[in-house]
């Protein structure tokens, strides 16, 4: 990514968008928090034991820590007292990076006999009956599913909505690939794709964000009660 580029994009993005109607732009306004140094880069690293991809490490130093971005934005990447640590809606959820990330092929509890277990209503002996079993058996999902060790190798990078999420691999084979995390409506997780990409790196994913930001303020209609449509952005 040239950081020249992504900023000129955004300032554009701010100028044809400032009612913040792109989705999740009213979540970041197009703003970017200050890049890192270098020696900041190096003592995060250095605290979870892993080199980030090239491309995230130079979005950090060069462009910025977080901020505009993706959906609702890139979570940023920030220091409390001697501890680094990602902000945002489920960046808590990032655990054990040095650890190779488990999977190459997506996944959603393959082969797991808890999806053989679902209640039924017809075996149910009561309708109340049936909403314990079923709430039960909706726990266990949950807390196979959202068990740390299947993100582990990768970082929790960006909000969706509805606890959908991103993340980006740092360790092991898929290092440096983006992965979908649809657990939250038991899709389980799977590689990012774009049309013709099985695998999406960092800056492919931001600079796709940017060129469909774009495409979507420059079709914006105009604000209702707008009176100077001549003077709108469309370019």
């Amino acid at each position: 990514m040239n950081p020249d580029e992504v900023r000129e994009k955004l300032a554009e993005l701010r100028r044809l968008d400032r009612r913040f109607r792109v989705f999740g732009a009213s979540g970041h306004r197009y703003e970017l928090r200050p890049p890192l140094t270098d020696r900041q880069l190096a003592a995060a690293e250095a605290q979870f034991g892993v080199r980030f991809p090239e491309d995230y490490a130079a979005f950090l130093t060069e462009i910025g820590a977080g901020g505009a971005g993706p959906s609702y934005g890139v979570f940023p990447l920030v220091v409390e007292g001697q501890t680094w640590k990602w902000l945002g809606d489920g960046a808590d959820l990032t655990e054990d990076l040095a650890s190779p990330f488990p999977h190459a092929a997506p996944w959603n509890l393959d082969g797991h006999p808890v999806w053989d277990a679902e209640p039924t209503e017809e075996g149910s002996p009561s309708e109340e009956a049936f909403d314990d079993a079923n709430s039960a058996w909706q726990d266990t999902i949950d807390a196979l599913l959202w068990d740390p060790q299947w993100t582990r190798g990768a970082i929790c990078l960006c909000h969706l909505g509805c606890a959908l999420r991103e993340w980006l691999v740092v360790s092991g084979p898929e290092r440096g690939n983006l992965w979908y995390d649809g657990r939250a409506d038991y899709s389980g997780l799977g590689p990012t794709t774009r049309v013709g990409l099985e695998r999406v790196t960092f800056a492919q994913w931001y600079e796709h964000w940017l060129e469909e930001a774009l495409e979507s303020a420059r079709t914006l209609p105009a604000p209702s009660g707008w009176s100077g449509a001549k003077r709108w952005p469309r370019t």
